[in-house]
C-alpha cells in the first residue's frame, strides 16, 4: 500500500507502460510543448494557471508575438500587460509575471534560473510553477503535483480511499519518476489525467484538499475580469458606467474595484477609474 511499502518493480513498470501507450497514441499538443525556450515555458506556466488549456493557447501566442523575451516585458507598462492578459482571468497573474520579468532582467542578466529553490523567491512562483519550469525548460527531475497528475495517482493507487493527501501522492510521484525524461513522463500524465477526467469525471474528489471552483457568474471573478476587460479597451470610468457596460450590478463593481486598487491592478483618480 502507498505510503506503507514501495511499489515493486512490475508495479512501477506496468504503470509506466499504461502511460506511455496512452500518451503515445493519444497524446495532445500544445506549442510550449514545442519549445525549449525557458522564457516561453514560464509564460505558459504563468498562464495555466487555474485557466483551460484552450483558453491559454490563443493568449500564449498573441503574448509571445508582442513580448517576445524577458526584456519586452520587464519594458511595458502594467495596462499593455493586463490588456493582452484579458479573458485569462485571475489577473494578479499577469502583474506577477510583469514583476518576475523585471527581476530577472535586473538580477539574473534576463536568464531563468534552473534551480525552483531561486525560481521560488520571484513574484508569483510557487513551488508547483519552480518546479514544473525547471523540469520542462532544462529536464530537472523534480516531483510535484498538479490537478491532472493527481488524478492519474489517485485512479491508479486510491482507488475507494477518501482524504488522499499530496503527501502520500508525492510519494509515488518520486517512486515512479522517469527521470531520464521527466518532460515528457509529465506530459504523458497530464494527458492521461485530462482523459480520466473526460471518461470518469474528476477524481481529485478523493483527495482531502479538493475544493469545488465557485460559479463564474455572479461571482468576484466575474466582475474583476468584466471591470479589467472594459478598462483596457475605454479611457477611465466611474463604477456607474462600468456596470452599464458590463451589465454588472453597481455595488459588485464597487467591491471589486476596490480589491483591484488596493492590489495595484488598476488605479482610482477623482472617483473614475482606469488601469495604471
Amino acid at each position: 500500500m502507498p505510503g506503507n511499502s514501495a511499489l515493486t518493480e512490475r508495479e512501477i513498470d506496468s504503470f509506466k507502460d499504461s502511460i506511455m501507450d496512452n500518451y503515445r497514441s493519444a497524446g495532445r499538443r500544445f506549442p510550449w510543448r514545442e519549445s525549449r525556450d525557458p522564457y516561453e515555458i514560464m509564460v505558459s506556466e504563468f498562464m495555466l494557471q487555474q485557466t483551460q488549456t484552450e483558453r491559454v493557447i490563443p493568449k500564449y501566442e498573441a503574448w509571445l508575438n508582442r513580448f517576445p523575451d524577458i526584456a519586452s516585458v520587464a519594458e511595458a507598462g502594467l495596462a499593455e500587460v493586463l490588456s493582452l492578459w484579458v479573458g485569462l482571468g485571475y489577473n494578479r497573474r499577469a502583474r506577477y509575471l510583469r514583476e518576475t520579468c523585471v527581476a530577472l532582467r535586473d538580477s539574473h542578466r534576463s536568464r531563468i534560473p534552473d534551480d525552483p529553490e531561486t525560481l521560488v523567491l520571484l513574484p508569483g512562483i510557487g513551488p508547483y510553477t519552480a518546479a514544473a519550469i525547471t523540469t520542462f525548460a532544462y529536464g530537472r527531475a523534480n516531483a510535484f503535483i498538479e490537478t491532472n497528475i493527481r488524478s492519474v495517482y489517485l485512479h491508479f493507487f486510491f482507488q475507494g480511499k477518501k482524504n488522499v493527501t499530496d503527501k502520500e501522492i508525492l510519494e509515488l510521484v518520486r517512486e515512479t519518476l522517469d527521470r531520464s525524461n521527466p518532460r515528457e513522463w509529465y506530459y504523458a500524465l497530464m494527458d492521461y489525467g485530462a482523459e480520466l477526467k473526460r471518461k470518469f469525471g474528476n477524481p481529485n474528489r478523493s483527495a482531502s484538499g479538493y475544493a469545488r471552483q465557485a460559479a463564474f457568474k455572479g461571482s468576484n471573478r466575474e466582475a474583476r475580469g468584466a471591470i479589467i476587460r472594459y478598462l483596457g479597451s475605454a479611457s477611465p470610468a466611474s463604477p456607474q458606467e462600468i456596470a452599464k457596460a458590463e451589465s454588472i450590478e453597481t455595488d459588485r463593481i464597487r467591491r471589486a474595484l476596490e480589491g483591484l486598487v488596493k492590489e495595484g491592478l488598476i488605479a482610482e483618480r477623482g472617483g473614475r477609474y482606469g488601469l495604471p
